[in-house]
């Protein structure tokens, strides 16, 4: 029996080609993910390790973050890290050096006044030169370090990406006005914001103190020990000497770089867990096509299994034999795919290299482990989705599979399928629309498993749901193929079973892509509603690192030309009636010509008397009208009382409460600023633009958009994430179109004789063509729009749980792109069907008819 399957193997491999490359594509995306997220992960932690190289113990005040945070701390009495504290951790017994750090966020314009590189990565830090005038940690490839406030240097690569040499003037700034200052040094550092392709900018220690924290502040101290002290015993040393506070945290160097490296395993391994689900996605998808693929192949072979039941085979082992050529197959593919795995992760860290030049890179890491995974995988998949044909082909009764090659499926077995295909349909429906109905995260996990559950029960129905819907395309088919549309359509039906299994690779795919796009039009759409929709505004300006506008910045806007009306759009968190709530602050003289809000009560002239403006879920959730007062907690201790002056409808730009900024400024002295509002004379012009920018000083930090700006900024990121997405599907829906390929070239090969038949009555080369390309787009089309519905169902069920977090979210079916996927599932049913279509019009008619 062995012997035979092997032969069989050798017989049919053309016929397990396709079978073989779904496995190998699926294995290869496993061992591609592992190789590429082993490999950028060792990078990663090689080239962050070298941050730490001369850190013994490092003092860290979280609370020195941000310039204006520093300030309002310093301001409140909390301890900091002065001189003294780095003059007495100097002085310490195991202390070989002692350098204050300070750090914050910079930004460098270019030379058209642009931020260089990304908010997130735009760091400022002290130059802190030794005896002999050198800082070992930013040793200088041209000039010298800063000396004074008109004085920086920049780093290699961002001198280089700016275009800047030393000797030019370089406009950076912080959180406050731009500084113009002379380039006096490039310098070169394995700091890890340089390294992954951000910008760092150095000051002398008095300049950095005033831009980024405050005048004799430090954000951490960096130890050096004497040579034979440990980093434990320099801990033990440096502790005492620093500030009481939880806002200081001291470690040591190593431990340090453990946690470093830890946070970077995390990073790669959620990175990888992500690639793996789509890997198995594809692997998903390749089990219809193997279990399809052996099905077809035990249909055909029944005459031979029968042969062999009748000279004494048992029906172990007839099983045993379906399932080694599964072995030997997997087995094969999952060599194939751990190759082509090493090339995919290879090409992947080529990919990530060659989009960002910063990124760290090194030799690609294979492990056993991945190895193993993969081989393991490959054949477990294909022994497993081989199973229930293997046990089907044990079930044929010797002289009942002789005298006939066709052995329908019983009445009992299509009512326990249906049944049970009902069941877990209407259970998944079920916990999809309870999921649904809750309207908050709790309901993530009954949509989840739902949306498995009703996945699984269609695909058990797909056989039943083929039949009337691909009838209802008869008509169309007749009309667009003639005679060979009305045999495509039974050819469809003739064994639903097979269609259902072909159709169900490409539901899956589409039933992901669908849903992905619904919730990505959605999202997209009710952000834009709450972003734009109640702006009368023709512009905000914040800074592009979310931090607050220095206090100057309102004022300038103001005073710029072809403004007509401006506001600062400040943040508080105040207690109401006990519950702390954010509370959004604008000039209640200009409120009416920057915002659009819809009241349900009240006037927005409330706000100019001190009067609060709720949306309508705070007034649900506290009870409260136009006219009600609410209990106010003001950060300075003290109590009041706020009336209610209107109730406007949830969702836009505003947020939960709205109040005046002189009501807020009584109480928060210097408030945090998001943005400014600005209403142009002549509406949102280039001029206008302009002259914003020019107004704050052309400073790269802030940014100043119009309605459309933001759009567009958003629609960009929601456009990636759904083109990463796609792109991660891409294996699985190629596996599909492989599966359409492999069945119709199989059925080619089962219906020999019927081709010859329709051929010798009349049917041309041409019309045998036509017939599998139409037969393919059925089946195509079928299975793409079981996905569509399924995948748009289970969108606005998750868009359901996400109404709690985002106000105003309703699900938008985006019909243009529906109808694209539709239609590219059309497409795939052409040219899947090129090969079988050829090959079946080429069958010899002669020899096609005397095919047993």
């Amino acid at each position: 029996m062995y012997r035979t399957a092997l032969r069989n193997v050798l017989a049919h491999k053309g016929r397990l080609l396709m079978t073989a490359l779904a496995v190998m594509l699926g294995t290869a995306f496993v061992a591609g993910t592992m190789v590429f997220s082993d490999t950028f992960g060792k990078a990663m932690r090689d080239s962050n390790s070298k941050s730490y190289s001369d850190v013994s113990v490092q003092v860290v005040d979280r609370a020195a973050g941000s310039g204006a945070s520093a300030r309002q701390k310093s301001e409140s009495g909390s301890a900091a890290i002065t001189d003294a504290t780095v003059q007495q951790l100097a002085a310490l017994p195991g202390t070989a050096n002692a350098r204050g750090v300070v750090s914050g966020f910079t930004g460098v314009a270019d030379k058209k006044g642009n931020l260089i590189g990304q908010f997130w990565a735009a760091k400022g830090a002290n130059f802190a030169p030794g005896q002999d005038g050198k800082d070992p940690r930013y040793p200088m490839a041209e000039g010298q370090g800063p000396k004074n406030g008109k004085e920086i240097a920049l780093d290699r690569k961002t001198a280089d990406k700016a275009g800047y040499k030393v000797g030019d003037t370089v406009r950076v700034a912080a959180n406050g006005p731009v500084v113009e200052a002379k380039l006096t040094g490039i310098f070169t550092t394995d700091d890890p914001v340089v390294s992954t392709g951000g910008t760092l900018t150095l000051f002398d220690r008095a300049t950095a103190q005033g831009l980024l924290l405050e005048p004799g502040r430090y954000s951490g101290v960096v130890l050096t020990a004497k040579p034979g002290t440990s980093e434990d015993a320099l801990l033990d040393q440096a502790r005492p000497k620093v500030p009481s506070g939880n806002q200081f945290d001291v470690e040591t160097g190593a431990k340090l770089k453990a946690d470093e490296q830890e946070m970077i395993t995390k990073g790669t391994d959620s990175m990888r867990t992500m690639l793996l689900v789509f890997a198995f996605i594809a692997l998903f998808v390749g089990i219809f096509i193997i279990a399809n693929t052996f099905t077809m192949l035990v249909a055909q072979r029944t005459k031979e299994l029968a042969l062999l039941r009748a000279i004494g085979a048992s029906r172990k082992q007839v099983t045993r034999s379906v399932l080694v050529e599964a072995l030997l197959i997997g087995t094969v593919s999952a060599v194939a795919g751990l190759a082509a795995g090493v090339g995919i992760g290879a090409g992947m860290q080529s990919l990530i290299g060659t989009l960002n030049e910063n990124m760290p890179s090194g030799a690609l890491v294979i492990k056993p482990l991945t190895v193993v995974v993969t081989l393991v995988v490959g054949v477990v998949v294909t022994v497993l989705s081989a199973l229930l044909p293997a046990l089907r082909a044990a079930r044929i009764a010797p002289v009942a599979a002789m005298s006939s090659g066709d052995q329908p499926a019983s009445q009992k077995s299509l009512v326990v399928r249906n049944t049970i295909g009902s069941l877990l349909a209407a259970g998944g429906l079920a916990l999809i629309g309870y999921g649904a109905s809750t309207g908050d995260t709790s309901g993530r996990l009954p949509v989840g498993l739902g949306a498995f559950l009703a996945l699984i029960g269609v695909f058990v129905l797909l056989p039943l749901l083929s039949r009337p819907v691909v009838a209802l395309l008869g008509p169309l088919l007749r009309g667009l193929g003639g005679t060979p549309g009305k045999l495509a359509q039974q050819n469809a039906v003739r064994n639903p079973r097979r269609t259902a299994a072909t159709a169900a690779a490409l539901t899956i795919g589409l039933t992901l892509v669908s849903g992905l796009t619904v919730i990505g039009a959605s999202v997209s759409d009710v952000v834009d509603r709450a972003v734009t929709s109640s702006m009368k505004a023709d512009y905000i300006v914040s800074a592009a690192n979310s931090m607050s506008l220095a206090e100057q910045v309102p004022a300038q806007i103001a005073k710029a030309p072809g403004v007509v009306a401006s506001s600062p759009m400040t943040a508080a968190y105040w207690e109401l009636d006990g519950t702390t709530k954010s509370i959004a602050g604008l000039d209640a003289a200009t409120f009416d010509q920057l915002v659009d809000v819809e009241l349900t009560s009240g006037s927005t002239a409330a706000l100019g008397k001190g009067q609060l403006l709720v949306d309508a879920d705070v007034a649900k959730k506290f009870n409260v009208t136009t006219g009600s007062t609410m209990t106010v907690s003001y950060p300075d201790d003290s109590k009041g009382q706020l009336t209610v002056g209107g109730v406007y409808k949830t969702g836009g730009m505003l947020g939960p409460v709205v109040l005046a900024n002189s009501e807020i400024a009584k109480h928060e002295p210097k408030p945090y600023i998001s943005d400014v509002l600005v209403k142009g004379k002549d509406g949102a012009t280039d001029t206008l633009k302009q002259s914003l920018k020019d107004a704050t000083g052309a400073n790269p930090v802030i940014e100043v958009k119009s309605k459309q700006d933001v759009r567009d900024d958003f629609s960009q990121t929601i456009t990636f994430a759904l083109n990463l997405m796609y792109g991660l599907l891409g294996m699985a829906v190629l596996i599909a179109i492989l599966g359409v390929v492999n069945t119709l070239a199989m059925s080619v090969f089962e219906r020999k004789r019927e081709i010859g038949m329709l051929r010798a009555i009349g049917l041309d080369r041409r019309g045998i063509k036509r017939m599998v390309r139409l037969e393919s787009v059925v089946i195509s089309l079928f299975g793409a729009g079981v996905g569509l519905a399924l995948g748009c169902f289970i969108a606005w069920a998750i868009n359901g749980t996400l109404k709690s977090s985002l106000a105003g979210l309703t699900t938008v079916l985006p019909y243009g792109q529906l109808a694209m996927f539709l239609a590219l599932a059309g497409a795939v049913g052409l040219v899947a069907a090129i090969w079988p279509a050829r090959r079946a019009s080429k069958l010899d008619i002669l020899s096609s008819i005397k095919t047993d």
